[in-house]
This record gives C-alpha cells, sequence and structure tokens, in this order.
C-alpha cells in the first residue's frame, strides 16, 4: 500500500545560529565604535532578555566561531579583543546591502554622463559620418547596409554619405570629498545620529572602491578641528567634546580636490549642527554656541562661493529641522549653486545614493 511520510521542515535557506548572531554582533560593533568587547556585553544582555540561544549554541560558543572564522582577535594591548581587517570589511558590505540594496549592477562600474563624443562604451545609436569622426569609430554593417539601399546591390559602392558612426558614451571619473560631523551634538538628546552617518560613509566608501575602483574618496571628521579618515578607520569613528568648526572641515576638503585632476570634483557633508567655532592663527579657538555667529557663518559663505568658482558642488544633508539651521544651509548652497537635503535619519543613505549616482558630469572648460 502506498502512503505518505511526513517529516519536519528543513528550510534550506534558513541562517545558522551563528549567522544570526554575526548580523547582530555587526550591527552592535557599529553603534560601538568597533569595542570587541562592548558588543559582546550588550550581546550577553539582549540574549539574557530575548533568549536568542539554548544550551546547544550559546554565546561563547558564538565567540569561540568568531575567533576561529578570523572575525575577532586577541587585542595587542591586552585588553579582551579586536576586529580584525575580515571584519572592517565585512561591515562596510554590510552598510552597502543596507543603504544601498536597492542598487542595480551596471557593467564596467563606470559613470554614464549625457554627453556623446569619443567614451570608453558603445552604445546602439549611430549618427551620420562627419570630417573629422575617427575611422575606428564608422559602423560598417550599418555602413554598408546605407550603400546597398542607396545604389543596390549590382552597382554597390560606398561613399561618405553612406557612412555613420557609432555613438559612444563618456564614463566620468569623480573625486568626492565626504565630510562627517563629529560634534558633541550628534548624539546629544539621546539620538543617536553619529550611527547613520557612519553607516553611509562605509556603504559610499565600499560602493566606490567596488563599482567605481577608478574614483577616489577621502573622508574628512570635523569638530574643534579637521583630519583626514582612512576607509579602513571608520568602524571607530566616535563623537567628542567637539564643537563644530565646518570651516576647517571646508578647507581641507578645498585642499584636497584642488589637487585632483579630473574635472569632476564634489563635497558630500553630513551635519546636524551650526557652525560654531572657527581656529585662530594662534592656534586658539573661537567658539559661540549660541545662535548663529556672523564671524562663523560669513567664513562658511565666503568658502562655499570659493568652491562655486572651482566648479566643486557641495552636497549638505542635514539632520535638524530647525528653521534657522535651515536658512543658514539655503544661504549656503546658494552661495555655492550647490544641494541640500533635510532628511531623517532613516533616509540619509538614500539621498546620499541618489545624489552620488546623479551627480556624474564631465565639465568642459
Amino acid at each position: 500500500m502506498k502512503g505518505f511520510s511526513f517529516r519536519e521542515f528543513q528550510d534550506e535557506d534558513a541562517k545558522s545560529p551563528f549567522d544570526k548572531l554575526l548580523d547582530i554582533f555587526m550591527e552592535l560593533l557599529t553603534h560601538t565604535s568597533g569595542d570587541v568587547n562592548e558588543a559582546i556585553d550588550w550581546l550577553r544582555e539582549l540574549d539574557k532578555e530575548y533568549e536568542m540561544t539554548d544550551e546547544s549554541y550559546t554565546i561563547d560558543d558564538f565567540l569561540e566561531e568568531l575567533k576561529r572564522k578570523g572575525f575577532v582577535s586577541d587585542d595587542a594591548k591586552g585588553k579582551g579583543m579586536a576586529i580584525t581587517s575580515k571584519t572592517e570589511q565585512v561591515i562596510r558590505k554590510r552598510s552597502l546591502d543596507q543603504v544601498f540594496g536597492k542598487m542595480k549592477k551596471s557593467k564596467g562600474g563606470g559613470h554614464k554622463t549625457n554627453k556623446l563624443g569619443k567614451g570608453d562604451e558603445v552604445i546602439p545609436e549611430v549618427r551620420p559620418y562627419q570630417f573629422g569622426d575617427r575611422t575606428d569609430r564608422i559602423a560598417l554593417t550599418d555602413s554598408i547596409r546605407n550603400a546597398q539601399i542607396n545604389r543596390g546591390i549590382e552597382e554597390f559602392s560606398l561613399r561618405e554619405e553612406d557612412l555613420v558612426i557609432q555613438e559612444t558614451e563618456h564614463k566620468a571619473l569623480t573625486s568626492t570629498v565626504l565630510m562627517i560631523d563629529l560634534s558633541h551634538s550628534m548624539i546629544l538628546y539621546g539620538e543617536d545620529r553619529i550611527t547613520p552617518a557612519k553607516k553611509v560613509a562605509m556603504a559610499l566608501a565600499e560602493l566606490i572602491t567596488t563599482r567605481y575602483p577608478k574614483d577616489t574618496l577621502d573622508i574628512i571628521a570635523f569638530g574643534n578641528d579637521a583630519w583626514k579618515v582612512s576607509i579602513k578607520d571608520l568602524p571607530y569613528l566616535k563623537v567628542g567634546p567637539f564643537h563644530t568648526n565646518t570651516v576647517a572641515g571646508l578647507e581641507l576638503a578645498l585642499d584636497i580636490l584642488r589637487k585632483k585632476k579630473n574635472p569632476n570634483r564634489q563635497i558630500f557633508m553630513i551635519t546636524d549642527g551650526k557652525p560654531s567655532c572657527l581656529k585662530n592663527a594662534d592656534g586658539t579657538y573661537y567658539k559661540n554656541s549660541f545662535g548663529l555667529d556672523p564671524k562663523i557663518v560669513n567664513k562658511c559663505l565666503n568658502l562655499a562661493s570659493q568652491a562655486r568658482k572651482a566648479s566643486i558642488p557641495i552636497t549638505t544633508f542635514m539632520i535638524a529641522r530647525d528653521p534657522y539651521l535651515q536658512q543658514f544651509i539655503q544661504d549656503f548652497t546658494e552661495a555655492n549653486k550647490g544641494k541640500a537635503f533635510y532628511t531623517s535619519l532613516q533616509g540619509l543613505g538614500d539621498f546620499v545614493f541618489e545624489d552620488y549616482e546623479k551627480n556624474r558630469r564631465r565639465n568642459v572648460r
């Protein structure tokens, strides 16, 4: 007698206990600025509350597997554990998936512009031959077909008016500077604004290095001063007891971009506060946290104008809704002829991605 036998359903796509905990662990590492010991403490607390593990696989088992697979190692200073370069890359990749999850793949990894001419990617469109066109761009099949249509096969002859040129698209290289505000306001009022900003920075770094390897990305952190940050150090960024020296950040960004040879240069600035600090010539700081100080504001507007004259657009992502701050950003954007977005933390990555993709262009001087 034929019948059916039943057994427990096994989902082939189900994640293993390690993979489930790894997702949570990677998120905690971003929040703790790469502090493995603090992330593990949080993981244990979450396990107590939500019972994520059981006797068959514990947090200690997870830690052993992390070490065995090369995600963490013993800290060289003897202070517990530290993440490895493998984990740094995984965090960037994870940020890319989270922030740019809707990204479509493209061949070659170049940036298409709306300019046609001597480029490096052939497109279907053709146009009539013009004096001075390169002969290697002549579409032979289409040109021969034109000759046959115009004069027939029996009296075949190929003439200049039969020739058509295969169009190509320019793929523009772009140099980008991403400025991240590390002032104390990024964690004020119980709202974590620095973690989403770091995720965007890591995602943008992974996007450029994997899809646009010929592009350049420089990352600047700014507080009382401004300094360059390497891609591998992004997970470790922390907010400090800083004011917001937007001027120092812009000056460093412009210095970096002036040295770039390609014509496509741009600045992205993620901030949530008004400029409130300047560094004096003697090394002391001029600070004013109350309102918009004209001395500081005018310096910012002057730098915005300098960037405009150098054909360097600035796109500001303002994580704030205060009307007077929005007015400052409007004035700043007008001085630069750039762009500004007043965005929530959840939508920050979408805005950066959309603008990064659309800001490809080739300046003709």
